[in-house]
């Protein structure tokens, strides 16, 4: 599939170092490593997560457990790193959950994040989180997260992109995206590397979703043919074929646009925001592997067979959309190295 970028490199540049947080598969890193970046450490909780980040992600070193209970001696043993990321829990913040923000336990991790950048002090930072997250409390919870990140020194740069119009990924996805540079919070009159900063152009052309099917992963217990109540309502609304469906609970709904519904974390369970498509005349759902390259995972991407379907399908909804992230990271490399070109010209000028 074209639209993956296996791991540029450029040969002018040492690759610039990242750490990430929540790093539930490696989505953020596997975008960060295609735009040319290395991967130093990784830390997510989940224990059938670490399974599949750590069958695709070998010479990542993988801390396996809680945000809190990492350390700054356990993490500067690695060197310094550039970059940290963090795709920090959404569920606080979507309109998917009961929206309790930094009430919600997991809503405080983001100040784990805060904590470890203080400890790191990389040259920037990218956050990933839901589209809702920008109005949110009615934007008190964005302009917290602003004002920690400016009080630890660094800009701050909150942008809204929709998957299929930045990426070649026919999926309406939309989430906020935020990056920042060290040394440039608001009370930085000249913010040289935030003014250069810029979020990436939109793609005028999509795949069409035939290209992310993949027969050899389809089960037969994929389709709906059984004598269920879900089952005949599924045949009696998945009617055209080259159209996606949606089963949300108590109907099924054509999605008019012809673009992959945004896959989410509970599609595997219990009925929920499933979605199925018409193969061979048969109605039936995306299979996990299907969902991952919907979410733009390379082809060689590993499912590990001692995870269960329904851990898959959280993986790939919780996951990131692969292109779109790595456009953000060459957008920040292009800036890091310009920063570090204009750093050896003015160190060459003075021994002139």
């Amino acid at each position: 599939m074209k639209y993956v970028n296996n791991e540029k490199t450029d040969k002018k540049y040492n690759k610039l170092k990242v750490g990430s947080l929540f790093a539930g598969v490696g989505g953020i890193c596997q975008a960060f490593k295609n735009a040319g970046f290395e991967v130093i450490w990784a830390n997510e909780i989940d224990p059938n997560a670490c399974k599949t980040y750590e069958c695709n992600h070998r010479k990542t070193h993988l801390f396996a457990k809680s945000i809190e209970d990492l350390t700054k001696d356990e993490l500067q043993k690695y060197g310094q790193i550039d970059i940290l990321t963090a795709g920090f829990p959404c569920q606080p913040f979507s309109l998917a959950g009961h929206r309790l923000g930094f009430d919600d336990p997991r809503g405080k991790l983001f100040f784990n994040f805060i904590t470890i950048l203080k400890w790191t002090q990389p040259k920037a930072f990218f956050l990933e989180n839901v589209k809702n997250i920008m109005s949110h409390n009615e934007g008190k919870t964005i302009e917290k997260i602003r004002t920690s990140i400016e009080n630890c020194g660094y800009s701050f740069i909150p942008f809204v992109l929709k998957a299929s119009d930045y990426s070649k990924i026919p999926q309406a996805r939309e989430r906020t995206y935020m990056v920042g540079f060290k040394g440039e919070s608001r009370k930085d009159d000249e913010q040289i590397l935030t003014k250069l900063f810029e979020p990436p152009q939109e793609v005028k052309t999509i795949y069409p979703f035939s290209h992310f099917l993949e027969e050899d992963s389809v089960l037969e217990s994929d389709f709906y043919t059984s004598d269920s109540e879900i089952s005949q309502k599924i045949r009696k609304n998945v009617i055209k074929p080259n159209t996606f469906y949606q089963y949300r609970r108590y109907y099924v709904r054509e999605n008019k646009s012809n673009m992959c519904p945004t896959l989410t974390a509970n599609m595997g369970s219990g009925g929920h925001n499933v979605p199925i498509i018409l193969d061979k005349n048969i109605p039936r759902k995306l299979t996990p592997k299907e969902c991952f390259n919907f979410q733009g995972f390379p082809r060689t991407f590993k499912l590990p067979n001692n995870v269960n379907r329904s851990q898959l399908y959280k993986q790939a909804g919780n996951a990131v959309v692969v292109p779109v992230v790595e456009s953000i990271a060459t957008q920040i490399k292009k800036v890091l190295e310009q920063a570090n070109d204009n750093e050896s010209s003015r160190g060459r000028a003075q021994y002139k």
